[in-house]
């Protein structure tokens, strides 16, 4: 495999089914879910099967600014001892665009006694944040945010406060988590509701519930909209972490697309994470169905969008509209990209996706130079394509070392040949 990464990738379409075992990376939504926890409970957690990638590193950069040990005695291993709380790190918390850190740290930051930053990049800085932030400010803890998104500016004093808070989750599921999580470091019970029944990815919530009662967290659901807590703080555990099934939507895709079969050593149905629920869809092509809502599964919609091209009846992505606050616009990024490789195999009607589907692509030379925009998911998504379409080049592929590091080398593992291009 080329290391480093050249500055684009050809893909060369293997004209045979991509047959093997793969085993995805750990879970990042579970890895920087677990990080944070082990990080607020006393004594040492041992977290195994967990995801090495760009997001976790960050995560657990930003908990040893605030004087928890991390150590990472293998490659799919963090041992993580915490005091308890955390402490006032020395300057910013810089997470780059990793928004499950940004936003769950943004939370549990209030529990700091000082002020702590929490900053991002460039495209971090568009993300929106200020519903969790108003949701802080409820609870009588010093938050702001002047443009609405990153950096947030904390001044904690040491608790996360108690009582009642509400939270607008229609853009991400992520600011729930991000209270619930922080909320055992309060002084007393604390309900955490919604404000409407929007939620953006609701089974996030469970993993978040599920991570929370590992590390000893009493939580309950009090209806389908809020939740109690109790101020049990968070005790050490040790944790394996599952696969992730984002990641493994690609794997699935790939044997779709080609006719193969990938072992990815976990049954389909092992799987607790939302994306999990695409591998039904995938195993429908190439009759997927004309209507698929992304509401639930959004960092599969790539995946899936890629293979609607190839689908013997185009499909309509609805539920959608969250992708557009993701590292990019990824309704228009997947739109304009499909548009690249044929002008006219998508449509944006309102937040709604529409690919047009056309299974003669498969086998055509269709020269198309895929614009990534930082986003991990386009660049794996896209890649799908590549195998079955000649000529088609994915910029910036390191992109991809946020969430999955090893992407190409498991492609190039499969059989699947990669070439530099300029």
């Amino acid at each position: 495999m080329l290391n480093p990464l050249p500055a684009a990738l050809t893909i060369v379409p293997p004209n045979r089914p991509l047959i093997g075992r793969v085993s995805p990376p750990g879970s990042k939504s579970i890895t920087n879910r677990a990080l944070l926890l082990a990080a607020l409970a006393e004594g040492t957690s041992r977290l195994t099967g967990a995801l090495k990638s760009k997001d976790t590193t960050l995560m657990a950069a930003a908990l040893r600014q605030m004087g928890v040990t991390i150590e990472e005695p293998d490659a799919t291993s963090f041992v993580v001892t915490g005091s308890g709380r955390l402490q006032a790190p020395e300057g910013p918390l810089f997470l780059g665009n990793a928004g499950t850190a940004t936003r769950f740290l943004t939370a549990a930051v209030a529990t700091v006694e000082g002020e702590v930053v929490v900053d991002g990049d460039a495209e971090m800085r568009v993300r929106p944040i200020g519903p969790l932030v108003a949701a802080l400010q409820s609870l009588g803890i010093d938050a702001s945010s002047p443009t609405g998104c990153p950096p947030v500016t904390i001044r904690g004093t040491g608790s996360f406060g108690a009582g009642r808070v509400e939270i607008d989750a229609g853009l991400s599921s992520q600011y729930v988590s991000a209270l619930l999580m922080a909320a055992p470091l309060g002084t007393g019970p604390i309900i955490v509701a919604l404000t409407g029944k929007d939620i953006g990815a609701r089974g996030y919530v469970d993993l978040t519930l599920a991570a929370m009662r590992s590390f000893g967290a009493s939580v309950e659901q009090l209806d389908d909209g809020s939740w109690l807590v109790q101020p049990t703080g968070y005790r050490a555990a040790d944790l394996l972490v599952e696969p992730d099934a984002s990641a493994a939507t690609y794997l699935w895709g790939a044997a779709a697309l080609t006719g193969g079969r990938i072992d990815l050593g976990v049954a389909d149905d092992a799987f607790t994470q939302p994306d999990a629920a695409a591998q039904a869809v995938i195993a429908q092509f190439p009759n997927m169905p004309a209507v698929i809502d992304g509401s639930q599964m959004q960092d599969a919609v790539p995946t899936l969008a890629v293979l609607a091209a190839f689908n013997s009846q185009p499909v309509r992505f609805v539920g959608i509209s969250n992708l557009r606050v993701k590292e990019t616009d990824r309704i228009r990024a997947v739109a304009n990209e499909l548009n690249r490789i044929r002008p006219g195999l998508a449509t944006e009607e309102g937040d709604d996706l529409l690919v047009a589907s056309d299974p003669s692509l498969a086998g055509q030379t269709l020269p198309a130079r895929i614009e990534t925009y930082h986003d991990h998911r386009i660049a794996m998504s896209f890649a799908l394509a590549g195998l079955k379409i000649e000529s088609i080049t994915i910029l910036d592929p390191a992109c991809t070392g946020k969430t999955y590091p090893a992407y190409w080398e498991m492609l190039a593992g499969l059989g699947v040949e990669l070439l530099p291009a300029d």
